[in-house]
């Protein structure tokens, strides 16, 4: 190094400003050429990388060679498989399962195997973290980590059920609440001169704001009626997707009102006043069953309190007094 400077200073006749300079241009441009060389190299990755997206984009989903159709195509034949072998059959048990799911809102034809591949997707997704996080979070609880893995699989294979069950009971306080109105409403739309047809379509759209879901079914009964299925078919399902004694009741009633020949109209006039009868009966039994219901918190929390503040007193003049 020393030799290169000595020479580089000979060739500037002795000047070491002038050597300085000249190695701060040297650094300077092999600086800035190192720095666009990188830039035009990394110019050329982005253009090659942006040419591979858009020739990947070019790829539809109904392309074979893309990644999305392959993993559609796989979960598509693993859903027709379950199809096929489970929910297929037509046992009871697969019955009351398509029953539960129309009333919970799933109206696909494939709903009971989707239910099922759920239920064991949950069982293995909670079995595989408890058994991947408990060693890790929970080291003490390792000797346990079998049955902890086993009891969350059985606990994640019957969540979609408990689901299930709380989306049943919300739909169907939905439509209990709603049902006398829709009542109230298909009378005054009877009286009115519409037809079934006519009359469920307008109720429908007035419930849609305060009752979604049975503005959905009324909906779907409607279309039913307008694809030429016979009315009392058509509330029959409606009763079922309900899942209502009262929607059954009223889709029978409807049915013998036109077999008999009778006014549909009285005969709704009738029943919307018996629900209306009914539902205040209901009303009036919750009332009447508080007080027995307020009896077991009152015994557990408010009858200690009332003795400790009666007998404290006196427990306290006894010991004051036995000394």
């Amino acid at each position: 190094m020393d030799t290169i400077l000595q020479s580089l200073f000979e060739q500037f006749d002795n000047q070491p400003m002038l050597a300085v300079g000249f190695l701060i241009f040297l650094a300077v441009a092999t600086l800035s050429f190192g720095v666009m060389g990188a830039m035009r190299v990394r110019k050329d990755v982005r253009r090659r990388a942006a040419g591979v997206v858009t020739a990947g984009a070019q790829w539809s989903d109904d392309d074979p060679r893309s990644l999305r159709y392959a993993s559609r195509r796989a979960a598509q034949r693993l859903v027709d498989y379950t199809n096929k072998h489970y929910s297929g059959s037509n046992d009871g048990n697969i019955r009351q399962l398509r029953r539960r799911l129309l009333q919970a809102g799933f109206l696909d034809p494939r709903a009971p195997a989707l239910f099922l591949l759920a239920r064991l997707a949950s069982a293995l997704i909670l079995a595989s973290s408890t058994f991947f996080c408990i060693p890790v979070l929970l080291p003490q609880f390792a000797q346990s980590l079998w049955l902890a893995t086993w009891l969350s699989g059985i606990v994640g294979f019957f969540l979609p059920v408990i689901y299930l069950n709380r989306r049943i009971t919300s739909r169907q306080n939905e439509h209990r609440c709603g049902f006398p109105d829709f009542l109230d409403l298909l009378v005054v739309c009877a009286d009115a001169g519409l037809a079934m047809e006519a009359a469920l379509d307008r109720v429908g759209r007035e419930l849609g704001d305060s009752y979604p879901s049975l503005s959905s079914n009324i909906y779907m009964t409607t279309l039913e009626i307008r694809a030429g299925r016979p009315v009392s078919e058509a509330l029959e399902n409606f009763g079922d997707r309900l899942g209502l004694e009262e929607a059954r009741s009223f889709a029978t009633l409807i049915q013998q009102s036109e077999e008999l020949g009778s006014s549909v109209t009285e005969a709704l006039r009738i029943y919307s006043d018996d629900m209306r009868h009914k539902r205040l009966s209901l009303a009036e039994e919750k009332a009447y069953s508080l007080p027995a219901k307020l009896s077991v918190p009152l015994t557990l929390c408010v009858f200690p309190v009332v003795i400790v503040v009666i007998m404290l007193p006196v427990y306290v003049r006894f010991k004051v007094g036995a000394y």
